[in-house]
């Protein structure tokens, strides 16, 4: 999976939008408007934004990581202030090239792809540059 490198700070004026966050959860459907059990209104930048400075965002092109959830042209919200761990879907420079990956630290340090049967390529430390953990990523159903 590639990116288009169209960075936008989330730290420069967030748009600030409140809408309503409902009390009940539902597996399926929306709430009844006639259920008034609003908990609190809820702000996606504050929801999805833990550190405004280190934070940015990237949109996602191709779909060879369809299989995880993560689709052409979703927004992913990465985060440079934490420290990536093993498991954890980071941004990483590869020979030039921006790509997602789960970072896997043990058996060997390597980049493996979310899609099967790919096997994680090993990387030399020395090589890899860590752009940022991914925290969210965001897609649309189809209808805009």
């Amino acid at each position: 999976m590639t990116f288009s490198l169209t960075l936008d700070a989330a730290a420069e004026e967030a748009m600030s939008l409140d809408l309503p966050l409902f009390l009940e959860r539902v597996p399926a459907g929306f709430p009844s408007p006639a259920q008034d059990y609003i908990e609190d209104e809820l702000n996606l930048h504050n929801f999805c934004v833990r550190h405004p400075s280190a934070t940015f965002f990237l949109r996602a092109s191709g779909n060879s990581s369809e299989e995880s959830g993560l689709k052409d042209g979703d927004l992913l919200v990465i985060d440079r202030s934490l420290n990536p761990e093993h498991g954890d879907l980071i941004v990483a420079n590869v020979d030039g090239e921006f790509v997602v990956r789960t970072l896997q630290c043990r058996p060997f340090l390597g980049l493996k792809a979310m899609t099967p049967p790919f096997k994680a390529i090993a990387v030399d430390p020395d090589q890899l540059d860590i752009f940022g953990v991914v925290t969210f990523f965001i897609h649309s159903t189809g209808k805009k």
